[in-house]
């Protein structure tokens, strides 16, 4: 027994060994598979799939040459388009943290076309749409010395939130945060987009009647509201996007908002007390400097421009008289441009203006030093004398014993206020 059992298994193993080659050939082309397949399947592939999303990221900053425009976005008809091209070309969370500050610049500042005006996140309305080289210059500060100026060095940054902190702040948002944030600016870009295209038929001499108010051809207030939600949207004032239509003369000088004048609280309030002048000329009610800070959103980096004119349109009656209120860049304007706007503003629609200026002692000698981005509000005008009345919100004395009592009703020479407008980094002001 023992001799035929070995002698079966000598018969098995043979067998078995002679099959070996073609066992072996069978599972030969299964090695290959599992390295096959992730190529063609979705879970394995797909995690090294964000290797192309980095690779794209220097790609809208390394394509377009430094003089070339910053990429825009065909002209959106509806705000749904709007919407889709916002949310889609919004940077992702991965995106902006492997990128510079530059690139950040140029992923967060974008441009598009609202029917036929140009928008740039964080700028405005512009004219042109800016090269690469033009966005990333914004982060610089502003040169802050004039030649002979001495002792007049920077003292207190006054509260406006400069190019950098923007980007830095928009970038640190989580990207359903931002696409918020930047929806809530576009809203009131596209509500007033026949307002900046009155404005720029007005800077390049297309508009025959100045004084009066372009119709709308067509009507805003049927645009339908944003789907996501938006914090701190008020229970008050309905928002009219047009302003009205019937031409009137403008007045040789105008003023409004008398006795409405506010001194900031804090240094870096000038957004609250700005806005907290504005409102309370409006409804005669003098709501506090720090709620209107946690509207704003305002930090110890200051106020956004696009927030300041957001709550304008939000929590104010303004819009009635002079339309949407809308970010608008004056980089392309001339001082007379951007005198004849204030007198159309302030004199016919007899509206405030929101100013966003450098606070530099060459363009406000009441100074006794230079100082950051600011606000004021911009309240009248003179024609004869060629000036624009401010509510100056800062007093450098509270803030600097040698410094100079400087707040309340000024009246500033039209073309310092447009020097001092051009002198910020952002070249805008909202109206």
């Amino acid at each position: 027994m023992p001799t035929a059992a070995r002698g079966a298994t000598l018969i098995l193993l043979g067998a078995l060994l002679a099959q070996a080659p073609l066992t072996a050939a069978a599972y030969q082309p299964r090695d290959p598979e599992p390295s096959t397949p992730p190529t063609t399947s979705v879970p394995s592939e797909p995690v090294s799939t964000p290797t192309p999303t980095p690779t794209e990221t220097p790609s809208p900053t390394a394509t377009p040459s430094p003089s070339a425009p910053v990429p825009e976005q065909p002209a959106a008809r509806s705000w749904s388009e709007v919407v889709k091209q916002v949310t889609e070309t919004s940077p992702g969370d991965m995106q902006l943290r492997a990128t510079d500050t530059s690139a950040q610049a140029k992923s967060i500042m974008r441009c598009f076309k609202l029917d036929d005006e140009n928008y740039c996140l964080g700028l405005g309305f512009v004219d042109q749409v800016p090269t690469g080289a033009q966005v990333e210059a914004t982060l610089s500060p502003p040169d802050m010395h004039a030649d002979g100026e001495t002792g007049v060095e920077q003292d207190i940054s006054t509260g406006d939130l400069t190019p950098a902190a923007l980007v830095a702040q928009r970038a640190a948002m989580p990207k359903s945060v931002r696409v918020t944030a930047e929806l809530d600016e576009m809203q009131a870009a596209w509500d007033g987009r026949e307002k900046a295209r009155d404005l720029r038929l007005l800077a390049t001499g297309s508009d025959t009647t100045p004084a009066a108010p372009m119709p709308t051809a067509t009507p805003t207030p049927s645009t339908p509201p944003r789907t996501a939600p938006t914090k701190g949207v008020p229970t008050a004032k309905p928002t009219v996007t047009k302003p009205p239509v019937a031409p009137v003369k403008v007045p040789a000088s105008a003023y409004i908002m008398k006795g409405f004048q506010t001194s900031q609280e804090k240094g870096y309030w000038c957004g609250p007390a700005t806005f907290q002048s504005i409102d309370w000329a409006d409804d005669n009610q003098k709501d506090t400097q720090a709620s209107w800070a946690k509207d704003l959103g305002s930090t110890t980096g200051g106020t956004a421009i696009s927030a300041m004119v957001r709550q304008t349109n939000l929590k104010t009656a303004w819009p009635k008289a002079a339309g949407t209120y809308v970010v608008q860049n004056v980089s392309g304007w001339n001082a007379q441009t951007f005198f004849t706007v204030h007198q159309k503003h302030l004199g016919v629609y007899k509206a405030p203006v929101i100013e966003h200026v450098q606070l530099l002692k060459r363009y406000f000698p009441y100074l006794a030093f230079n100082h950051s981005g600011h606000y004021q509000v911009g309240r009248g005008y003179d024609k004869a004398n060629g000036t624009i009345a401010i509510y100056e919100v800062f007093n450098e004395r509270r803030f600097n014993s040698r410094g100079n009592v400087t707040d309340g009703p000024r009246n500033i020479p039209a073309s310092a206020l447009f020097n001092a407008t051009l002198a910020n980094s952002f070249k805008n002001i909202g109206l």
